[in-house]
Protein backbone atom coordinates (compact mmCIF):
# COMPACT_ATOMS: atom_id res chain seq x y z
CA UNK A 1 0.00 0.00 0.00
CA UNK A 2 2.60 2.41 0.46
CA UNK A 3 4.34 2.12 -2.46
CA UNK A 4 0.78 2.75 -4.46
CA UNK A 5 0.35 5.91 -2.08
CA UNK A 6 3.77 7.44 -3.65
CA UNK A 7 3.60 6.32 -7.03
CA UNK A 8 -0.43 7.31 -7.57
CA UNK A 9 -0.20 10.42 -4.77
CA UNK A 10 2.98 11.86 -3.49
CA UNK A 11 4.65 11.75 -7.06
CA UNK A 12 1.42 13.83 -8.56
CA UNK A 13 1.89 16.12 -5.68
CA UNK A 14 5.36 16.45 -5.37
CA UNK A 15 5.60 17.30 -8.97
CA UNK A 16 2.95 20.56 -7.91
CA UNK A 17 5.57 22.18 -6.01
CA UNK A 18 8.39 21.65 -8.84
CA UNK A 19 10.14 18.15 -7.43
CA UNK A 20 12.63 16.46 -9.37
CA UNK A 21 12.89 12.75 -8.87
CA UNK A 22 15.84 11.24 -10.43
CA UNK A 23 15.65 7.66 -9.45
CA UNK A 24 13.52 5.45 -6.60
CA UNK A 25 14.68 2.30 -4.33
CA UNK A 26 13.77 0.08 -2.35
CA UNK A 27 16.49 -2.05 0.36
CA UNK A 28 15.75 -4.65 2.53
CA UNK A 29 18.16 -3.76 5.49
CA UNK A 30 18.35 -4.94 9.45
CA UNK A 31 15.29 -6.79 8.96
CA UNK A 32 13.45 -3.60 7.23
CA UNK A 33 12.28 -2.28 4.19
CA UNK A 34 13.57 1.20 3.08
CA UNK A 35 12.81 3.39 0.56
CA UNK A 36 14.85 5.61 -0.78
CA UNK A 37 14.54 8.66 -3.75
CA UNK A 38 16.88 10.55 -4.93
CA UNK A 39 15.84 14.30 -5.66
CA UNK A 40 17.35 17.24 -7.63
CA UNK A 41 16.81 20.72 -6.61
CA UNK A 42 18.50 23.51 -7.96
CA UNK A 43 19.55 25.31 -4.75
CA UNK A 44 18.85 24.53 -0.96
CA UNK A 45 16.07 27.67 -0.79
CA UNK A 46 14.22 25.93 -3.62
CA UNK A 47 14.24 22.41 -1.91
CA UNK A 48 13.21 23.81 1.69
CA UNK A 49 10.32 25.78 -0.19
CA UNK A 50 9.20 23.04 -2.06
CA UNK A 51 9.17 20.64 0.83
CA UNK A 52 7.24 22.80 2.72
CA UNK A 53 4.73 23.43 0.02
CA UNK A 54 4.31 19.62 0.42
CA UNK A 55 4.21 18.72 3.86
CA UNK A 56 1.44 21.03 4.53
CA UNK A 57 -0.88 20.51 1.21
CA UNK A 58 -4.15 19.89 2.42
CA UNK A 59 -4.52 17.12 -0.62
CA UNK A 60 -1.24 15.30 0.95
CA UNK A 61 -2.28 15.73 4.55
CA UNK A 62 -5.56 14.25 4.04
CA UNK A 63 -4.48 11.16 1.65
CA UNK A 64 -1.78 10.19 4.56
CA UNK A 65 -4.80 10.68 7.17
CA UNK A 66 -7.13 8.76 5.42
CA UNK A 67 -4.44 5.46 5.10
CA UNK A 68 -3.18 5.75 8.12
CA UNK A 69 -6.93 5.02 9.64
CA UNK A 70 -6.90 2.32 7.15
CA UNK A 71 -3.43 0.60 7.47
CA UNK A 72 -1.35 2.18 10.23
CA UNK A 73 1.44 4.47 9.31
CA UNK A 74 3.64 3.89 6.93
CA UNK A 75 6.73 5.56 7.91
CA UNK A 76 8.27 5.28 10.72
CA UNK A 77 11.18 7.26 10.26
CA UNK A 78 12.31 9.96 7.74
CA UNK A 79 16.18 10.70 7.30
CA UNK A 80 17.15 13.45 4.77
CA UNK A 81 20.39 13.98 3.18
CA UNK A 82 21.80 16.76 1.12
CA UNK A 83 24.24 15.57 -1.14
CA UNK A 84 26.91 17.77 -3.00
CA UNK A 85 28.50 16.04 -6.20
CA UNK A 86 32.05 16.08 -5.75
CA UNK A 87 34.25 17.70 -9.18
CA UNK A 88 35.34 13.87 -9.76
CA UNK A 89 31.92 12.12 -9.93
CA UNK A 90 31.22 10.68 -13.15
CA UNK A 91 27.80 12.67 -13.39
CA UNK A 92 28.82 16.16 -13.36
CA UNK A 93 25.15 17.63 -14.39
CA UNK A 94 22.06 16.17 -13.78
CA UNK A 95 20.04 19.37 -14.29
CA UNK A 96 19.08 19.53 -17.88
Amino acid sequence: MFLDRFRDHALRIMKKYGFTIVSIWESEFNEKTEFVYLLEWKDENVMKTAWQGFMTDKEWKDIKMQTAKQYGNFVNEIEDRILKLTDFSPEKRLLK
